[in-house]
């Protein structure tokens, strides 16, 4: 799936970070916990490179318990990194971040030296609303809509304690594709730049393969022996009464269902991606982009000897 994404206020936002992160001791990045390493912004690893990172995998309340543990253990093996995992439902986690960036940085500290920290995520991951559950009030637009927070603001959260907020950001090429369509199925993606029923029906096949329970009770489905994820689909649309003219049932709408129930927790608490299903995700990718970039070196040769003979 081709996505296009990447507005004007996301270049800002980056040049933005860029200038910013060179005063920075500690960078928190708010991962969606139902798609960590999809959600996981490979550009801001770049202009981050060498800071002490905190990685909050947020939206727990949604996601699978036991893949969350998995994700935990694997960022809190990496060097320089910690990782949490927070949710709607954690009214005070001010504290926990605070505490978790003085350890990454303990010699930061006291109004002489202060601690810095920049705050980033995709967009709709929940930044804003964990920003202002923070403060204590509303210092950052929130909505469900990719893109709200546009520009960065500066909030003290201690005496000694910074926390610069910088706005959603995704980057130019999604290279793994199924982190394309795990973006797309959270809502990180807008509308206009993806196709609702293909997305519906990569989801539909994952859910098959890991979540078939919860998929038959969701949409009271008997089973899903011997079912495409076109079937389910379509199964799904006229258990909700997503129906056109002559008993055919409205893809659309049936697709806005699965998206709508998924991204709401009403289907389970789903985690699209294993730490060992990115790593083979990766490097397929890695291999395909590699392959490409072969091909158009070539095809550019072929071109150039063309224009030389003539």
């Amino acid at each position: 799936m081709a996505i296009q994404w990447f507005p004007g206020h996301m270049n800002k936002a980056r040049k933005a970070i860029a200038e910013r992160v060179q005063d920075i001791d500690v960078v928190i990045e708010l991962l969606d916990a139902r798609l960590p390493a999809s959600s996981a912004n490979p550009m801001l690893a770049q202009l981050t490179r060498n800071k002490r990172a905190l990685k909050i995998l947020n939206k727990q309340d949604l996601a699978d318990p036991q893949v969350t543990r998995l994700w935990l253990d694997h960022y809190n093996g990496q060097p320089n990194t910690r990782a949490l995992a927070l949710d709607a439902g954690d009214r005070a986690p001010t504290q926990k971040l605070i505490t978790a960036c003085r350890d990454l940085v303990p010699h930061r500290g006291g109004l002489d030296k202060p601690l810095r920290v920049l705050i980033c995520g995709i967009p709709n991951v929940g930044k804003s609303t964990l920003i202002n559950t923070m403060t204590g009030r509303r210092v950052a637009k929130t909505g469900n809509e990719p893109g709200i927070t546009k520009s960065q603001q500066r909030i003290l959260l201690a005496d000694d304690f910074e926390l610069f907020d910088t706005p959603g950001m995704l980057w130019p090429k999604i290279l793994v594709e199924e982190g394309g369509y795990n973006l797309a199925a959270s809502g990180a993606i807008g509308r206009n730049a993806m196709d609702e029923e293909e997305v519906s029906l990569v989801l539909l096949g994952y859910l098959m393969r890991r979540y078939p329970d919860a998929l038959c009770q969701r949409y009271k489905l008997d089973s899903l022996e011997g079912l495409q994820d076109v079937d389910v689909l379509e199964a799904i649309g006229r258990k909700r009464g997503a129906m056109l003219g002559g008993g055919r049932v409205n893809i659309q709408k049936a697709a806005e269902v699965v998206l709508t129930d998924f991204r709401a927790g009403s289907t389970g608490r789903i985690t699209l991606e294993r730490p060992e299903e990115w790593v083979v995700w990766l490097k397929v990718a890695r291999e395909r982009e590699a392959q490409r970039l072969v091909d158009k070196a070539a095809r550019e040769k072929e071109r150039q000897g063309k224009s030389a003979a003539e």
